[in-house]
């Protein structure tokens, strides 16, 4: 119980960090890690799953390795405390939530002045998409789209895995949610080698989608709507994580979300979320980026309660 206390104020002194300082500007372990995949990558790659299965799992451990080293010593040396300041360092380090919520605003402020061309300079720091042949509009549905996906991969996923295991917990899900960016999309190169890095994505991304969902709809404005649109739409999306949070970020805030869109010079045409809602205005990022910053709140709550409680479970039963 002393060590998840002393992750619980780590967490909380992580996301606080989070909260006044963003991302590190410089030094970034996450960047650290994204470079040592792409290493890793150019070394094995092979037009194989097998190939990408290796490499996921080579990536993924050295990053839990380093951190529960990190951990272990920092205890030894300077016990509870020191403890307590890695777990802070690495939940900073993860968590993303102010760096999107940043940018997500910038894209509003210039949507705001009638500089939609500069919000198409700002949209690809938040997605992937084609930002040329997006309107006002447009740009304003792909960056609540944005806002809603990256709050559970960006926070709560984190949030999720740091209470069932700790700091390395964080830093395994981190890992696999940077490989599936950088490796899991269908490029030729990837199709197969990222295979594993995108399954076992869904895979992790899965309890922390369904609880933004959850929190989506207790924290929002209409919860009668985001649970409709959760229920009735979520299933149609392609993402089995991003269809519960965008469809229940979509019901909460009374929007449309989905519908065509580009990626790379190829169109997708997905299915609308929340089709009674109306259609994205630019002041709905200013709402999205709010019930963001609320659920990422309650999600700290409830996993630091949910964590303490399992350990007091295991505890009781035993087994450490």
């Amino acid at each position: 119980m002393r060590a998840h206390r002393a992750y619980i104020r780590g967490a909380a002194l992580g996301q606080l960090g989070d909260a006044l300082l963003g991302d590190p500007r410089r030094g970034h372990p996450v960047a650290a890690f994204g470079r040592a995949a792409a290493a890793a990558e150019r070394a094995l790659w092979r037009d194989h799953r097998g190939a990408g299965a290796l490499h996921t799992a080579l990536t993924v451990a050295g990053a839990v390795t380093a951190v529960a080293t990190l951990s272990r010593t920092a205890r030894a040396l300077a016990g509870t405390g020191g403890a307590t300041l890695v777990d802070a360092a690495v939940t900073w380090t993860v968590l993303g939530g102010t760096g999107l919520r940043r940018e997500a605003l910038a894209v509003a402020a210039a949507l705001e002045a009638g500089d939609v061309e500069g919000a198409r300079r700002l949209l690809p720091h938040l997605c992937g998409r084609d930002p040329q042949a997006l309107d006002a509009d447009a740009i304003a549905r792909a960056v609540v789209e944005s806002v809603a996906e990256n709050t559970s991969d960006a926070v709560v996923g984190a949030l999720v895995w740091g209470a069932a295991a700790g700091a390395p917990g964080m830093a395994a899900f981190r890992a696999v949610n940077t490989l599936d960016a950088m490796f899991g999309h269908r490029s030729p190169r990837h199709l197969r080698f990222g295979w594993a890095a995108a399954r076992l994505d869904d895979a992790a991304g899965w309890p922390g989608a369904r609880l933004t969902a959850a929190l989506a709809a207790l924290a929002g404005p209409s919860p009668r709507g985001a649970l409709r649109a959760w229920r009735t739409d979520a299933r149609s999306h392609p993402s089995p994580n991003a269809g519960p949070v965008e469809a229940s970020f979509a019901g909460a805030l009374g929007v449309r979300l989905g519908g065509t869109l580009s990626y790379g010079g190829r169109t997708e045409h997905r299915p609308v979320l929340n089709s009674p809602g109306r259609a994205v205005r630019t002041d709905d990022i200013a709402a999205a980026v709010q019930l963001s910053r609320r659920v990422s709140a309650l999600a700290l709550l409830v996993t630091s309660v949910a964590g303490a409680f399992g350990r007091k479970r295991r505890a009781e039963r035993g087994d450490g």
